[in-house]
C-alpha cells in the first residue's frame, strides 16, 4: 500500500488496526515536524458493543469525533493530565477508533526530546499513548483534525508489519478482547497492564 485514502478507514477499527503498525504519523508545528512510526495500537468499537469503548453508551460531546468522518483524530483528556489520540474508523455515524499506543520517533527527534524532557532514552519518547502525543505536539484542541490535511499526514508502511495480538491494557470493560496489536521485538511497545479488579 503506497498511500492511505479515506475509504480505507471506512471499516471497523479491528480490521484497520494491524495496517496502522509500521505507518508513520507526522505532525508539523511552527517548531518543526515530528514523525512517529506506529508500533502499537488498540481497537475500540461502537455503541452497545464494546464496554471498553468511549462510545459504548452513545454519542456525547466528548466522543462526538469518534462518530464522525473516518481518517480524523479523536483526542481525549484522561486522568486529569494526559491527552490520548485515536484514528477514527468506520463510516460516518458509526463509532470505532484505534488508539495509538506507542511508536518510534523517526523524524524530528531533537524536537521530540525537547518536548519529552522527562524521557530517559529515545526508545521511550513515544512509549505509551500520552508520551506519544507529547512527542508529536498534539493537544486536545486538535480533536477532530483531518489526518489527510496539514498539519498532519499518515503514511502507510512500505510492507505489512508482522504483529501479535492480546488483550487491551488497563481496560475494565471487554478486558479479555484481543484487540491490542503490536510489532514484536520493538522496544517502544508499552508494557501490558491488566486493569485492577474492584
Amino acid at each position: 500500500m503506497s498511500v492511505f485514502d479515506r475509504a480505507f478507514f471506512e471499516r471497523p477499527s479491528v480490521d484497520v488496526a494491524p495496517h496502522l503498525l509500521g505507518a508513520v504519523l507526522r505532525h508539523t508545528t511552527d517548531a518543526g515536524t515530528v514523525g512517529v512510526r506506529i508500533t502499537e495500537v488498540e481497537a475500540y468499537i461502537g455503541q452497545g458493543v464494546d464496554p471498553g469503548s468511549h462510545a459504548f453508551r452513545g454519542k456525547t460531546a466528548r466522543n462526538a469525533s469518534m462518530f464522525g468522518e473516518p481518517g480524523h483524530l479523536y483526542c481525549y483528556f484522561t486522568y486529569g493530565m494526559h491527552v490520548c489520540a485515536n484514528v477514527v474508523c468506520s463510516p460516518d455515524g458509526e463509532a470505532s477508533a484505534c488508539l495509538i499506543r506507542a511508536g518510534e520517533v523517526v523524524e524530528g527527534i531533537e524536537l521530540a526530546r525537547f518536548r519529552r524532557t522527562t524521557s530517559k532514552s529515545d526508545r521511550d519518547l513515544a512509549q505509551g499513548p500520552a508520551r506519544l502525543v507529547v512527542a508529536l505536539g498534539i493537544s486536545l484542541a486538535q480533536n477532530g483534525s483531518d489526518l489527510f490535511a496539514p498539519p498532519f499526514s499518515l503514511e502507510p508502511a512500505a510492507e505489512p508489519a508482522a504483529y501479535e495480538t492480546g488483550p487491551r491494557t488497563g481496560v475494565a470493560g471487554g478486558a479479555d478482547l484481543p484487540w491490542r496489536f503490536w510489532i514484536p521485538g520493538e522496544s517502544s511497545v508499552s508494557p501490558y497492564k491488566r486493569h485492577p479488579k474492584v
